[in-house]
């Protein structure tokens, strides 16, 4: 099994491409070892010392570290990933996960938005989210209030330092253009 690895506009987030579909569907995003007790890879990715957060993709896995150097982590992560993989355990544990992938759970808009919150998810799945991915992460829609999109970012772009360049800058300006509704877009 070969695994590539390409760096992220986060230098604490590298993306793991394992050749194999990590997500059938949805993403999910780790932030603790607790919550990693779903996903037996991600559990045994955050048993790693240095290893802070973990997010699956389609096909795709990152990482993210503390202030490890890459150079020493990176053999574990790759080991591990590999074992995984060889192992044939599914990737989350079960059904009782399936909540953690719904984009939508927890989403808030005003009553007669649902035409404008429609395009903004469209937006963000047709144009924002493929670009997000290639970079190892992900971007999510959670609310729509006077005028402000929240969105949740996961993967490599939580933490990032460039997330807020891509939020102003690229997401608010493109959402704006084709939501004359839109005035701003915050991150949660």
């Amino acid at each position: 099994m070969f695994i590539q690895t390409e760096a992220t506009p986060n230098p604490a987030t590298l993306k793991f491409l394992p050749g194999k579909v990590v997500m059938e569907k949805g993403t999910a995003d780790f932030r603790s070892l607790e919550e990693a007790q779903t996903s037996p890879l991600a559990a045994r990715l955050f048993a790693i010392p240095g290893v802070t957060a973990v997010y699956f993709g389609y096909d795709f896995v990152t990482v993210t570290k503390e202030d490890q150097e890459w150079q020493h982590l990176k053999p574990a992560i790759l080991g591990s990933i590999m074992e995984h993989f060889m192992s044939g355990q599914p990737v989350m544990g079960g059904a009782a996960n399936l909540a953690e992938m719904t984009d939508e759970e927890g989403e808030f808009f005003e009553d007669g938005d649902e035409t404008i919150v429609a395009t903004i998810k469209e937006l963000l799945e047709t144009r924002v989210r493929p670009a997000v991915a290639q970079d190892g992460g992900d971007i999510t829609f959670k609310g729509f209030r006077d005028g402000t999109v929240y969105l949740n970012m996961k993967g490599a772009c939580s933490g990032c330092p460039s997330s807020t360049a891509t939020l102003k800058h690229g997401v608010q300006n493109l959402l704006r253009h084709f939501v004359p509704e839109v005035q701003a877009v915050e991150a949660l």
